[in-house]
């Protein structure tokens, strides 16, 4: 049930913190987004622009909640899918910065069980695999039907799709990526892995991330959601962010809908890392302004090696079976869990039940922007997603 906006990538509410003139940009695009949400679809949204000089526009538009009449805000916070794994990336450097791994050393160094590929034993998977989507690991029929775990039990009239599963089923990250990828492990088929070797072929995968991020918990001691607080949230004030309810004002969460606009019942993800990070447009926009910071040389939070390393593309044409030049296809060309476009674009989608969300900066301009919406992309949430998207677009030089 991980939708990942392919769709998307083949086409293409409250005052901003930031003073806007009548005749502005920030206002002409303000009553611009106004107008393409009252056509639209979507529950709600945020949008943000930014350079290396900071956010230069944010703002939330519609409903965090319906039946509240909550409205959606810059620091209303939902969860952001797959972009979560650009901090997997962020937080592999910086350990390596601090001695506790090394991006080519076996996976199985770290683990607490063996991942032994099937069809290579003798060739043993890296975290540079994982990080590149070339580990040869693939998402199994599991990753769906046992990873989406309901938050609470009685759900009223709320949306439950049918992989959501009651608390009681409830795993840790470990036992999950124990019970797909170990020998011995309770979902383990052979056909979860690529018949080519690791490091041969790009793959995207969910299980591969979640395994690297575990593997960097036991390699540093320290659970992923604290290390990643200590390295990322904290230093960059991204106080609105946390990949747990406990660990961020839940009374700023957004509810997230069908297409239809019926409620969906919260739910958690087993595999968080890969998918799990809760934050706002304005804690995003905050990230994205680090990453070009970075891009530049200018970043705090890694090194410029580590940031070098975040930014260079990783793999050749021939470890692709085919891909799309499309101008945001962050799967053109991969860094450490960031994606790369044919165009000059470098970020990440994301897409999970109720989530659909974009975030991506032009290295060449060294401008950027992002999007998190809370509702599924029907035929008009596809068309409504793109119409704002090209918007942001056109006014990005303008800040």
């Amino acid at each position: 049930m991980r939708y990942f906006l392919h769709l998307l990538l083949v086409f293409i509410v409250v005052q901003s913190g930031l003073a806007q003139n009548e005749n502005s940009p920030g206002k002409v695009l303000t009553d611009s987004l106004e107008a393409i949400y009252d056509s639209g679809s979507l529950v709600g949204f945020s949008v943000a622009l930014v350079n290396e000089d900071g956010i230069q526009y944010v703002r939330g538009f519609g409903s965090a909640d319906l039946t509240a009449q909550k409205a959606y805000e810059i620091n209303t916070i939902q969860n952001i899918a797959s972009i979560s794994k650009t901090f997997i990336g962020i937080a592999l450097l910086k350990a390596r910065e601090l001695g506790l791994l090394d991006l080519d050393e076996p996976v199985n160094t770290y683990l607490p069980f063996e991942v032994i590929h099937p069809y290579h034993p003798e060739s043993p998977i890296t975290l540079r695999h994982l990080a590149t989507h070339t580990s040869g690991i693939t998402d199994p029929d599991e990753y769906d039907e046992k990873g989406y775990i309901l938050r609470n039990a009685e759900n009223g009239e709320d949306a439950v799709y049918d992989d959501f599963l009651p608390p009681s089923q409830m795993l840790s990250l470990e036992e999950f990526q124990q019970r797909i990828l170990s020998k011995d492990g309770q979902w383990y088929r052979k056909r979860t892995f690529l018949k080519k070797k690791p490091g041969e072929r790009f793959e995207y995968s969910n299980i591969g991330a979640g395994l690297a991020a575990l593997a960097l918990e036991k390699a540093t001691g320290t659970p992923f959601s604290a290390f990643t607080r200590t390295h990322i949230f904290e230093p960059l004030e991204m106080t609105h962010s946390g990949w747990f309810p406990e660990e961020v004002d839940f009374s700023k969460h957004s509810r997230t809908y069908t297409d239809a606009g019926i409620p969906i019942a919260p739910y958690t993800l087993v595999n968080f890392p890969d998918g799990g990070l809760m934050t706002s447009a304005e804690d995003l926009g905050k990230y994205l302004t680090e990453l070009i910071r970075g891009y530049t040389g200018k970043g705090k939070i890694l090194s410029p090696e580590s940031f070098t390393a975040l930014f260079t593309p990783q793999l050749q044409a021939a470890q692709f079976s085919s891909r799309s030049d499309g101008v945001y296809n962050d799967e053109y060309n991969m860094g450490v869990f960031m994606g790369f476009s044919a165009h000059d674009q470098i970020g990440h989608t994301g897409g999970d039940p109720g989530v659909s969300t974009f975030m991506f900066f032009n290295q060449k301009t060294g401008k950027g922007k992002l999007m998190l919406v809370n509702t599924d992309l029907n035929k008009k949430g596809v068309e409504t997603f793109k119409a704002i998207w090209k918007t942001l677009e056109t006014f990005e030089g303008q800040f």
